[in-house]
């Protein structure tokens, strides 16, 4: 759930009709800002909220660019530009060393194993994944806007196969190395 809730602004930006663009970027910036101030509440540290941060920033840049100009050709590539957005946040998490997935497990993991070293190679690795599916769906996004086609079914497909795809691979690999310490 703890992923749902961090990419929610992004989740309500992708289902706003294309036409309202710049609804959907003030209606997520509302999201970013809730779900920040809501984990903050909850205890999260700043480290938790990497990409609530960058998404906040992000969406109120864009809805200010939407609503000074919705016919910004900035509309046509938006969902590209989010996606790539999301692999800058998450690659800066990686170079200094702050995955961003680590905030996020430290909300269900016991204080101790934070600091563990596979712990955080854990993290690093899933971090990676989600960097480069969100890289690899900036591309795919800009390839559809380029051909006409950036608010398409075909777009809305490549956006969800980029939160579904790295969230399994996260499921998955998290209960491989559950499985493999309960082994041991």
């Amino acid at each position: 759930m703890s992923y749902v809730r961090t990419f929610l602004p992004w989740i309500v930006f992708a289902v706003v009709p294309s036409a309202q663009w710049q609804w959907g970027a003030a209606a997520a910036l509302v999201a970013a800002v809730a779900v920040a101030l809501r984990e903050r509440r909850e205890g999260a540290g700043f480290d938790a909220l990497i990409i609530e941060t960058g998404s906040a920033v992000f969406f109120a840049a864009l809805a200010c660019i939407a609503f000074a100009d919705p016919q910004s050709a900035v509309h046509g590539y938006s969902a590209a530009l989010s996606s790539a957005v999301l692999a800058l946040i998450a690659a800066v998490s990686l170079l200094i060393r702050k995955p961003f997935t680590l905030g996020i497990a430290k909300r269900t993991t016991p204080r101790e194993v934070w600091g563990l070293r596979p712990f955080v190679r854990a993290n690093t690795v899933i971090t990676g994944v989600w960097t480069a599916a969100f890289a690899l769906t900036a591309g795919a996004l800009a390839l559809l806007a380029q051909a006409g086609q950036g608010h398409s079914t075909a777009a809305t497909a490549v956006q969800a196969a980029g939160f579904v795809l790295p969230m399994l691979f996260t499921s998955r690999y998290v209960a491989s190395l559950q499985g493999a310490a309960g082994a041991r």
